[in-house]
């Protein structure tokens, strides 16, 4: 008789570890296992407000998943703000770097070339964060950058509808801004500071050279030897004949080193300008000032007169942000809840929705399919899909486009020829290790 009772209490106790084991295994799946709490912190400020709406988001999704935001302070790179944290023996679950800055905590990030968004990263997304055959870091966001335009001043400067595909030469932009100048209008605005002459506007002459990468790598590590002869470069000096003939036509030509950021958005939105060489993150100012009724769009920065060469159809985008995950000081379960909320913003509606809506990034992945409100996060989004691309330089090294942007400042300020020009330029890749 105990024997059977002792029995039958075993045979009770089985059903009941059974049972909890199976709703334990349920809230696991549903996202309601044990309460776990991770950090991101972000490099990109314009969408920090968005970013929280997302922790928000994602925490309906997963209850037992809390994701804090933390930004880096105005003024610090994301490495300096990455590598104090570090440094405390605090690093954040998930750190937003700029592509150049994954190789160098390659270390202490987690590899991802297992996770499932792997096989939906458009093409060579992952290319720059990949070493020894492992990819550390999630491509968040695709920027691209080039002459942006005002759709209703071109089109009164052309007497119809404006064709982007009609700027394809040097000559042909130059007969545009002709046409902008008489019809009233400036032809266009030069934003002088060193990162946009410097890290954006110069390293068209780089990643110009070819739309094979692996030549432009070869190009950049000869410039590194002193065995390129900039003066006798046809792209470069192409791209800086460009720039002569957007010197003479600059809203600001008396007085070019006179602009500021803030001037550019305005002019354009107000439709004081036609055009403004600048990136899709001036949306938001752009949009400030609109007077287009949202038609905008991109145009190439030719390079030659020759519409067949490559760069002149082009426009210039890269993956320019990216996510890696701690592996040092971050639990396996803060390190799982991470690649959690990489997923869900791939594969989840409201992830998708935090993308394209509400932060107004251009996904890096094939599957998501919604179409970009944001006028010029489209237009590249079909540069992109038309393959009218070229990569932009995103590894340059750090102290790039302050040295060359000071090069770049003197020669349209008038203070500096093309020979000197092209000397300093040369001279500074020789000191690069």
């Amino acid at each position: 008789m105990k024997t059977w009772k002792w029995m039958q209490a075993l045979a009770l106790s089985l059903i009941v570890v059974m049972v909890v084991t199976a709703c334990g295994n349920k809230s696991e799946e549903s996202g309601e296992g044990s309460a776990v709490k991770i950090t991101l912190l972000n490099s990109k400020g314009e969408i920090q407000a968005q970013l929280e709406n997302a922790a928000k988001a994602f925490k309906e999704d997963y209850p037992n998943i809390t994701l804090e935001i933390i930004p880096v302070p105005a003024g610090q790179s994301p490495f300096e703000k990455a590598s104090a944290l570090y440094a405390s023996g605090n690093p954040a679950t998930i750190t937003m770097l700029d592509t150049g800055d994954v190789e160098k905590f390659k270390d202490r990030v987690l590899d991802l070339s297992g996770e499932k968004w792997m096989a939906d990263a458009v093409d060579r997304s992952t290319a720059l964060t990949t070493f020894d055959g492992k990819n550390y870091a999630f491509p968040l966001a695709i920027e691209g950058y080039g002459f942006i335009y005002n759709k209703a001043v071109l089109d009164q400067a052309v007497g119809g509808a404006f064709d982007p595909a009609t700027v394809n030469t040097t000559s042909t932009l130059e007969d545009l801004f002709k046409k902008i100048e008489a019809s009233g209008k400036a032809p266009l605005i030069i934003s002088p500071m060193d990162w946009s002459l410097g890290a954006h506007y110069l390293p068209l002459a780089y990643a110009g050279q070819s739309a094979d990468t692996a030549a432009v790598a070869k190009f950049v590590d000869d410039l590194k030897a002193g065995t390129v002869d900039l003066a006798g470069n046809a792209v470069f000096n192409g791209l800086i004949d460009t720039f002569d003939v957007m010197a003479k036509y600059n809203i600001d030509k008396a007085s070019p080193l006179s602009g500021t950021y803030e001037r550019g958005p305005e002019v354009l939105g107000k439709g004081e300008v036609g055009i403004w060489f600048q990136g899709n993150w001036a949306w938001p100012q752009i949009s400030s000032f609109d007077t287009a009724s949202g038609q905008y769009g991109f145009l190439p920065v030719p390079v030659s007169n020759n519409p067949a060469d490559f760069g002149n159809t082009q426009i210039s985008s890269a993956v320019s942000k990216r996510l890696v995950l701690d592996k040092e000081k971050n639990t396996a379960e803060q390190q799982a809840a991470g690649k959690t909320f990489l997923e869900w913003m791939v594969y989840s509606e409201k992830g998708q929705d935090f993308l394209v809506n509400q932060a107004n990034i251009i996904p890096a992945f094939k599957n998501i399919t919604l179409e970009a409100k944001d006028p010029l996060a489209k237009s590249i989004s079909e540069h992109i899909a038309n393959g009218k691309t070229e990569d932009s330089m995103s590894t340059l090294p750090a102290d790039h486009w302050a040295k060359i942007g000071a090069s770049m400042q003197k020669y349209l300020a008038g203070a500096a020829d093309r020979a000197t020009l092209t000397k300093e330029i040369e001279a500074y890749w020789k000191t690069v290790k």
